[in-house]
């Protein structure tokens, strides 16, 4: 376990370079613009099928 450790960190400091603060931030920009255009389509859907959820009982029941 040490040993996993120990490459671990070895890798981090020799093979991984951090993204520039401009691109960060566009990536950033990115990201919440998903997010939200995701978040938008998850409540139309739950929307439209408590909708149709609702339609049906409303019918079955009368």
């Amino acid at each position: 376990m040490l040993t996993y450790i120990k490459e671990s960190v070895e890798e981090l400091r020799n093979n991984v370079t951090l993204p520039s603060r401009a691109e960060s931030s566009n990536l950033m920009v990115v990201v919440a613009v998903f997010s939200i255009l995701f978040a938008l389509a998850t409540w139309g859907v739950d929307t439209v099928f408590s909708k149709v959820v609702q339609l049906y009982f409303d019918y079955v029941l009368n």
